[in-house]
């Protein structure tokens, strides 16, 4: 009988272990399937607090409903008639001291039209016709391995990408643009650079791909996104799940591989699936050869601080969901979701629900970090009060510290995957990296990693 062993119960680690047994009850395997999580519960960075009449998504918040792989996902776990979408409104972004409303028809601040770009209130008239380049400027240089901060540039104009673009795709990918690559951020801007001539005009060839019904684009479950884990775990019904237990070493048996629990107890394995943080498994195989790569990943940090408040959401900014704090904000917060209008079933009586978000791109993040939540709390009702003229004490708070935990895709970031890859797959053989870490940051790219992950190892059973 072979054995298969996942480290990580997070989603990527789930999808694994769910695709895994699927073909292994499909082909009447006899296989072994083990999932190990060192905290007490799985779901990694998805985790909902239930808190008096709020729902409170301590890490992931939504799922892109634009992805291919998720709604047959859904739809295989019989979670349909959970599904929420987020309610469509306009996201500003907060500079000068006061909210600017980001164009509607954008894409992550991308102009989806020549309107959009017009209307715009965050650019110059100068930086709209500087943008009019993308219509007669051919691409004859870049890759997907190219910066996209760059590649917008050149084509979009310097200005709209610092007041309306970077704010936004800067904080989805939790880094610089001139440091994230083409292919880990919007690989599709190059083929329509490449095929229309223009980023504006494929976008605009293409806007149906990006409003999905009536334009709400994220998707989550009634009860909230741990909905999703809850279903998955319950679905395992061939698979040992070790919670708790931490992984102290992964060493090489006579045939397979041992893995040294913290407890003491030891199990030999055939197959790994490393769905991990990048840091934990360098940590766990423990090679020097594989360190310059390891060390080459970056990892970024962030604070999350919820405020819940005893007072009717009406009074946030008519029709909006949220800013995102720019370059010439006084804020300290990079980012601020107005939940309970954004996602309904977060507040059951439509009470006041904000997430504020501090990461590690900010100057403020070092002082930040030795806060503690008490003080976290007490910046967060001052940037509150700041932008949106609120003030009064929170019924309700949540705050958590995702330190050097976010990747960051840095332009060379392929290329070192690529290589570490390569490496494991010579001297580890049946050893796997899997997650966010390496193969795309949002719940979709991470079922699709865990699936392919299953996949390659099912071709070996």
């Amino acid at each position: 009988m072979k054995t298969v062993v996942v480290v990580g119960g997070g989603i990527t680690g789930l999808s694994t272990m769910y695709y895994l047994q699927k073909t292994v009850k499909a082909r009447s395997l006899s296989v072994r399937l083990i999932l190990i999580e060192g905290n007490e519960e799985l779901g990694g960075k998805i985790r909902t607090v239930h808190n008096g009449p709020f729902k409170i998504e301590a890490g992931a918040d939504s799922i892109v409903a634009r992805k291919q792989n998720i709604k047959p996902f859904i739809k295989e776990l019989n979670l349909e008639d959970e599904v929420v979408y987020n309610a469509t409104g306009k996201s500003f972004i907060h500079t000068d001291g006061m909210l600017k409303g980001i164009p509607e028809d954008a894409l992550f601040g991308i102009p989806m039209s020549l309107e959009s770009l017009a209307k715009s209130d965050l650019v110059s008239a100068q930086g709209k016709v500087d943008a009019l380049k993308d219509f007669y400027t051919k691409n004859e240089t870049f890759t997907k391995n190219d910066s996209i901060g760059v590649f917008l540039e050149s084509f979009l104009g310097k200005e709209l990408v610092q007041k309306q673009i970077s704010p936004v795709l800067s904080g989805v990918y939790s880094g610089k643009l001139n440091e994230l690559t083409i292919a880990k951020t919007l690989p599709e801007m190059l083929d329509y650079k490449n095929e229309y001539g223009s980023i504006i005009r494929g976008l605009s060839e293409n806007k149906q791909k990006y409003q999905s019904k009536g334009n709400k684009k994220f998707l989550s479950f009634k009860n909230g996104l741990s909905t999703l884990v809850d279903r998955i775990e319950a679905s395992l019904d061939m698979v040992e799940i070790l919670k708790g237990v931490s992984v102290d070493k992964i060493g090489k048996g006579d045939e397979g591989y041992v893995i040294s629990l913290a407890n003491g107890e030891t199990l030999e394995t055939d197959f790994i699936v490393l769905s991990t943080p990048h840091t934990v498994a360098q940590k766990l195989l423990g090679d020097r050869e594989l360190d310059e790569d390891f060390d080459g990943l970056i990892n970024s940090s962030m604070i999350s601080v919820y405020l819940g408040f005893d007072i009717p959401d009406s009074m946030l900014p008519k029709d909006g969901t949220g800013f995102i704090a720019g370059d010439n904000s006084d804020l300290i917060c990079n980012a601020c979701t107005w939940t309970s209008r954004k996602w309904e079933h977060t507040s059951e009586n439509s009470q006041l629900l904000v997430r504020l978000f501090y990461k590690s791109s900010s100057p403020d993040y070092e002082r930040l970090r030795s806060l503690t939540n008490q003080e976290l709390i007490s910046v967060a009702l001052r940037d509150i009060k700041n932008s949106l003229s609120i003030s009064g004490n929170p019924v309700t708070s949540e705050v958590t510290k995702w330190h050097e935990n976010m990747p960051n895709y840095h332009i060379k970031h392929p290329q070192i995957v690529q290589s570490l890859e390569a490496k494991i797959s010579k001297d580890y053989p049946n050893v796997l990296l899997a997650g966010c870490s390496y193969n795309g940051v949002g719940i979709p790219d991470c079922i699709a990693d865990g699936e392919k992950k299953a996949q390659e190892i099912c071709l070996k059973l």
